[in-house]
């Protein structure tokens, strides 16, 4: 089995996981737009591609797969996902399997407005939102919506452009300098409409990170929970597995009602005692690995899945109480191996 991941990025331990599973008996093929891409290390074949946007990204993405006789494709990169899930067919009729949801699914959950609202429309709670600048305004003026605010981008990845506001003097100019901010980003091509960022109210307390599984068919089949004990550029960078069943029961009904496929990655804060789901993304995260290091094996069901096995469902709860800790180390990234015509 041939397995590609494109915009690999940082995700070096994701291709272990895999590599581990499918031993000799296949090649992990990874792609990035630099060959310094950290993640490319741990991969059989290492290629350098044109960026998601560009008019001969899905063209190579093709001709990798068929070159290499790709078996599965997997995205770990939130812009791209969109691009797949509309592409998944072209993929398909060559033999390769696209881990990614449907594009509703994807629309959902790449939009942060539509996901709220697609949170309260299952029963559950999420943080005040507001799409349109005049009606947070009202809002604050009436007393609904209250600071500390978070302003983001409505169609967002990672940390970029992401800003805290104490008050109404730091919200307009904020908000005034984080459009430019954004629309100078990566974020420009995917901010399609004019009201491309959010203001939204600031939940302070503990916060979870789940891992959702769902099958390749969209049915749900666990959650592992993490307590997050240190972030670090957007990203967890400690946690501890827990016991907690009323947000494993936020997992079920997430999974239940999204139906994506494979791993889906959501942040979950807590305030006095109430639950409060702040994002959804239908990929790997970078909190999948303190799920997997305590027992969790998505990479084992996605394989199994391919070949027409089924897992049980133990395989997606974790062992409670395995604290894990994410540290730096030094890659030699220099190698060249392919770059794209």
């Amino acid at each position: 089995m041939n397995i590609l991941f494109t915009c690999a990025g940082r995700r070096r331990y994701l291709l272990k996981y895999f590599k581990e599973i499918i031993g000799d008996s296949g090649k992990i093929i990874a792609t990035d737009m630099q060959l310094s891409a950290p993640a490319l290390t741990a991969a059989d074949v290492k290629i350098q591609v044109p960026r998601v946007y560009a008019e001969d990204y899905i063209p190579t993405t093709l001709n990798i797969c068929k070159e290499y006789k790709v078996d599965v494709l997997i995205s770990l990169n939130d812009l791209e996902l969109p691009i797949l899930a509309e592409r998944k067919s072209d993929f398909e009729a060559i033999g390769t399997k696209v881990i990614v949801s449907d594009s509703n699914v994807i629309d959902i959950c790449f939009d942060k407005y539509k996901t709220a609202q697609f949170i309260e429309s299952i029963g559950l709670n999420t943080p005040k939102t507001y799409v349109n600048y005049n009606e947070a305004l009202e809002a604050i003026k009436a007393g609904k919506l209250h600071f500390p605010l978070i302003i983001k981008p409505r169609w967002g990845s990672g940390s970029i452009g992401l800003e805290f506001v104490d008050d109404l003097e730091e919200l307009e100019m904020v908000y005034k300098l984080d459009r430019k901010k954004v629309m100078k980003s990566i974020l420009a091509t995917a901010s399609v409409e004019d009201e491309f960022l959010l203001i939204q109210e600031v939940i302070k307390g503990p916060e979870y990170g789940l891992d959702i599984a769902n099958d390749l068919n969209g049915k749900f089949r666990g959650v592992s929970v993490k307590q997050k004990l240190a972030m670090r550029s957007g990203e967890t960078d400690k946690a501890i597995t827990v016991d907690n069943p009323n947000i494993r029961d936020i997992g079920a009904t997430i999974g239940n009602a999204l139906g994506h496929i494979a791993n889906l990655d959501c942040d979950i804060l807590e305030r006095d005692g109430k639950y409060y789901v702040l994002e959804l993304n239908p990929r790997f995260g970078g909190g999948y690995p303190f799920s997997h290091e305590a027992g969790v094996n998505m990479p084992q069901a996605i394989i199994s899945w391919i070949q027409g096995k089924d897992v049980d469902n133990s395989i997606f709860f974790p062992e409670y109480g395995k604290t894990f800790s994410k540290c730096d180390i030094l890659l030699n990234v220099g190698e060249k191996n392919r770059g794209y015509e």
